[in-house]
Order: C-alpha cells, then structure tokens, then sequence
C-alpha cells in the first residue's frame, strides 16, 4: 500500500530550507541514475565486517546486529515463530544498515546511499555481504512487494535533501516511509488479515514521532529540525529555539502537544493487532508498549530531551 503525493503546501516567509516531498520514484531518480552512471560498488572498508559461508550464518549475523543495536526489537521478535523471526531480523538489518550507509558516509551520503541502492536491486546479492543475502533471501520467500522497498529508501533519500518540514501533513509522509512501511513490509512477512494496513500505518507513525521527540536534541546537533514549522510557530518557537536547546515553558508546551498525538496514534492502531496471525500479536503489542514507554520517560525527565535522552527498560 502507498500513499497518494501530498499536494504541494505554500511555505512561510524565509522557509527556503524546507523542501516538498517528492513521490518515491522521483525520490530515488538522481541516485539511480548516479548508481547505473559509475557502476558504483563498496570498496572493502564499506562491507560488513566478515563475510558469511553460507545462507544461515547471513541470518545469524542479522540476529546479532539487532541484539547488539536494539534490545528492545529483539525482545519484541523474541515472540515470533522462529522462521518469521528470523526473517523479520533480516529486514531489520536491511533497515539498520541503509540508515548506518547514510549516517556512516565520511564524504558523500547520496554517493554512498546510491552505491547500496545499486546492490538492493542487484538481480543477485553481493555473496559477500550477509544483511543482503538475508535480505534478497526474505524478500523473495515473502514476495515483498518492490513499491514498498521503493517507499521505505525513499525516505532515507529524504533526508539528504530535506532538513526542515512545513506541516504535520508533510512529517507523516517522512515517518510513513521509514517507520510505516517497515511495519507494511513486516506484515508481508507475518501475515495479516484485510483492513490491517491502516492501523500500521498509525503504529509506525507513532513509533517514528515517538524517535522524534526522544532525539530532538541529537538532531539539533546535526542541524535538523523534525518538529513541524508551523506548529513550532503555534508555539512561540523558532528554528533556533531548537537549534539552540532553549528549554523553556514554550518548549514543555510543544512536547506535551506531540506527546498527546504520539499517544492517540498508539491508541487508535491498537485494534489492528487483532488483525495479525495469533503467533504475531504479542511482538507487535510488546513494540508499541515498549515504544509507548519513551513517551513516559520524556515526562519523567520534564521534556528536557536537550540534556538526556529518554531510555526504555
């Protein structure tokens, strides 16, 4: 399932850094086309760190990557039948590592995030790297459809480009492509029954607004803004507020605002775990309570996401 564009939104005075997303071919296009143009490849030091002997140790190192990157994913998968847990894994690597491509780059990310793109859609994997070949392996069993693959690299692309979004409208398109496609892509993998998509839709909406507010202060770092414009601008704050760490009442206002959102999207996508298989239900329920959890954490620590960062247990 995809969403349709959104339509083009008219941008406040001085917003030149906020960009309007494009649909995903159009997204992908300049890198595809720079990917076909070089015949780009890794070079040894982009690869993983050992190269697999066969099909399963490929799936073991993705099991080792989550376990070491995300604890509370593995718990989370922990409850899944082991095949479907072990493909789940994989993709999950694939996820971790296409964003680790981008964030990684020490010269040029869209150089680099074209390199892997031209491997992804490689006919066969690099037999070299494990997370493709477990990929490639789960993708096919699966019959993982290419659109929603197209949706999810389409939104890391969309943060070489875009640093800035003018409206909510605007936002749920980016964490539509990197957190709700991955639960699409999930289902595909787990099995679903009809009417599912909508409500994980809203889960990976709210999982990726929940990563929003927990890392206001990393991204500000680096010089992103998530927080939409116009509602920084509802309340009283700027794009140096945040820039800058200002932790003030206007800023505790803005996160308890996002927080009350973050929490509706959860409750609403709630019915649709009684839409997955029975032996899923519970991995997908433990997801969102865990995530669910940061939002608490961020009240506990008083919104203040400048100088701590909200930890699940």
């Amino acid at each position: 399932m995809s969403l349709k564009p959104l339509p083009a939104l008219a941008l406040p005075p001085g917003s030149d850094r906020i960009a309007q997303p494009l649909p995903a071919e159009e997204q992908l296009a300049p890198l595809l086309r720079l990917a076909e143009a070089k015949h780009l490849s890794f070079s040894d030091d982009d690869g993983p760190p050992h190269s697999p002997q066969s099909l399963a140790d490929a799936y073991v190192f993705c099991r080792r990557m989550i376990r070491r990157h995300s604890k509370s994913f593995f718990f989370s998968t922990q409850f899944l039948p082991a095949e479907k847990r072990s493909a789940v894994r994989a993709f999950y690597a694939f996820c971790r590592t296409t964003d680790d491509t981008v964030d990684d780059a020490s010269d040029d990310p869209a150089h680099a995030l074209a390199a892997w793109i031209y491997h992804v859609r490689a006919v066969r994997p690099d037999p070299q790297n494990p997370v493709l070949l477990a990929w490639h392996d789960t993708r096919a069993r699966y019959r993982v459809p290419g659109r929603l693959e197209n949706e999810l690299l389409a939104g890391v692309a969309m943060d070489l480009s875009i640093d800035r979004y003018a409206s909510f409208a605007d936002l749920w398109l980016y964490c539509y492509r990197v957190a709700s496609v991955v639960g699409l892509i999930s289902m595909h993998i787990t099995g679903y029954a009809e009417g599912a998509a909508a409500y994980a839709i809203k889960l990976g909406v709210a999982l990726q607004l929940t990563n929003i507010l927990r890392d206001v202060g990393e991204d500000a770092a680096r010089g992103r803004v998530y927080l939409p414009q116009e509602e920084l601008r509802r309340f009283g704050l700027c794009d140096d507020d945040i820039l800058q760490g200002r932790y003030d009442e206007r800023f505790c206002a803005l996160m308890q605002f996002q927080i009350v959102r973050a929490r509706r999207l959860y409750a609403e996508s709630l019915p649709g775990v009684a839409l997955l298989p029975v032996d899923s239900r519970f991995g997908v329920a433990a997801a969102g309570i865990v995530y669910r959890g940061i939002l608490d954490k961020i009240e506990a620590n008083k919104y203040d996401v400048f100088a701590r960062r909200a930890m699940c247990r």
